[in-house]
């Protein structure tokens, strides 16, 4: 299963709503400091919910405190960011990929980047449009590594039967 790594976060709420969402989809994550908050920040705390029990987290106080863990993994290091060479729709996951992202105002800096095997982008349609919120940069590069990968096809709704017609 991919895994999400924050390269430096600043904001607690984001990091909150990631952790929510990579609880949801049992996907680890990697927080890379420093951060821009404490770990208790409450903002942070309520973010996430009552969901952190089910959160598969990682902190690894520097860049390079993480690349040294990295040592000990495979897969491939897959860069998100606005410069990126490759759209994410276009780009083929694999199940051992790490979805790297930035911090909120600057991104994944260049020395991250040139670590990467992969740079990917979100097309936006609108030109004076940055960038996406982290938060939900994030989903929608974990949902599609994960809809590719078939990872969430099988799992049944709360309210529909797994065998519902979706038509």
């Amino acid at each position: 299963m991919p895994h999400v790594v924050l390269v430096n976060p600043e904001i607690p709420p984001n990091t909150g709503n990631i952790a929510r969402t990579c609880a949801a989809t049992e996907t680890e994550l990697h927080l890379v400091g420093p951060l821009g908050f404490e770990i208790s920040d409450r903002y942070l705390k309520r973010a996430g919910l009552d969901y952190w029990e089910y959160v598969k987290l990682h902190y690894h106080p520097s860049f390079e405190a993480f690349q040294e863990f990295y040592q000990t993994q495979e897969g491939r290091w897959i860069g998100f960011s606005t410069s990126g060479t490759c759209s994410y729709i276009q780009f083929q996951f694999q199940p051992t990929d790490w979805l790297l992202f930035g911090c909120e105002t600057k991104g994944l800096p260049p020395s991250v980047l040139s670590h990467c095997h992969h740079t990917l982008y979100i097309p936006m349609t609108q030109t004076g449009v940055r960038s996406l919120n982290l938060s939900v940069s994030v989903a929608v590069g974990l949902f599609e590594a994960y809809r590719q990968l078939g990872n969430l096809a099988n799992v049944p709704s709360r309210s529909a039967p797994l065998n519902a017609d979706c038509s």
